[in-house]
């Protein structure tokens, strides 16, 4: 109708559906990661989950009646993705939980916009709005609140300091992920088939970090590890990831990245209630802080990108 303004893109069911399950699925990983950290090495479990969710996206692959073929282009794409998303990423998420709770590691990756913004600036040509920036600056003085109050709680720096280290280089792993499924190279390709690729490239490099790391592969009696494992492969991968990057090819990188809203609550509120985690009114104040920056920002008017990545 003309003079009528179309729904927000995350108002439309074919978006909002996957963005809240994604959301609401990922909120709750970070605490079965979390209870996973003392059964195993952290490298072994990343192992385990995604050798689990690679058997899984290619049986997802099948049921597509997808060709598992790609291009030399498209196996490049699946490389990056694969070693940053898959193998650096989640191997400094699971050492960042060591020393920070479950749902503060969810709030620090809330503001995974922030490097997606600057790196889409960089590589894709979107500009980065002055409602981005503002923000983006609420934000980060929301997380540098919980922060202090986490460093306050344990009495000691040198306890926080690794695991914000461990967070941030995550962050930025994740983020090159996501702006290289938003690149050509990557994006023409049918997406579960790359991602099929990706988890096989990220979980050989997973093993092979594992065992020279951590010694001989590690199988715990624990049935309850295994079942974790199970969760965090199928549905914190083999559904998540899926949707996740549909949702970036939709959007754009930027703008997939609302999920950061939701999922630091629904970790905080487990965090809370199975962690014991200690609230004040500095880490409300810093909570608050950093859910209003995320939603100030990501307001923020979408530019369509222009990539210089090319086949």
């Amino acid at each position: 109708m003309i003079g009528v303004n179309p729904p927000h893109a995350l108002l439309r069911p074919r978006l909002a559906i996957p963005f809240l399950l994604v959301a609401l699925i990922w909120g709750s990983t970070w605490l079965v990661i979390k209870g996973q950290l003392d059964v195993a090495p952290p490298s072994w479990s990343v192992t385990w989950r995604f050798t689990l969710a690679t058997i899984g996206m290619g049986v997802l692959v099948l049921f597509k009646a997808r060709d598992f073929r790609m291009t030399p282009g498209g196996h490049l794409a699946a490389i990056v993705i694969g070693l940053t998303q898959f193998f650096l990423n989640f191997n400094f998420v699971y050492r960042a939980e060591i020393y920070l709770t479950s749902g503060l590691v969810a709030v620090l990756f809330g503001l995974l916009m922030l490097p997606n913004s600057i790196f889409a600036r960089i590589f894709l040509g979107q500009k980065i709005t002055p409602r981005f920036l503002l923000g983006t600056i609420i934000g980060l003085a929301g997380i540098v609140l919980l922060l202090t109050h986490e460093a306050r709680m344990a009495q000691s720096v040198d306890h926080v300091l690794p695991g914000i280290i461990f967070a941030g280089l995550g962050l930025l792993s994740a983020s090159t992920a996501n702006v290289m499924q938003a690149a050509p190279i990557a994006a023409k390709r049918p997406l579960v088939v790359l991602l099929f690729w990706a988890m096989l490239w990220g979980t050989l490099a997973d093993f092979i970090m594992a065992w020279v790391t951590a010694g001989p592969p590690v199988f715990p009696a624990s049935w309850e590890y295994w079942a974790g494992i199970a969760y965090l492969a199928i549905f914190g991968s083999v559904v998540t990831f899926p949707l996740y990057f549909f949702l970036i090819r939709e959007i754009g990188a930027g703008r997939a990245a609302y999920n950061g809203v939701i999922v630091p609550i629904v970790a905080m509120v487990l965090s809370t209630v199975f962690e014991a985690y200690q609230w004040s009114l500095l880490a409300l104040l810093g909570a608050v802080l950093a859910l209003l920056g995320m939603v100030v920002a990501l307001r923020a008017k979408h530019i369509p990108p222009k990539s210089r990545f090319q086949d």
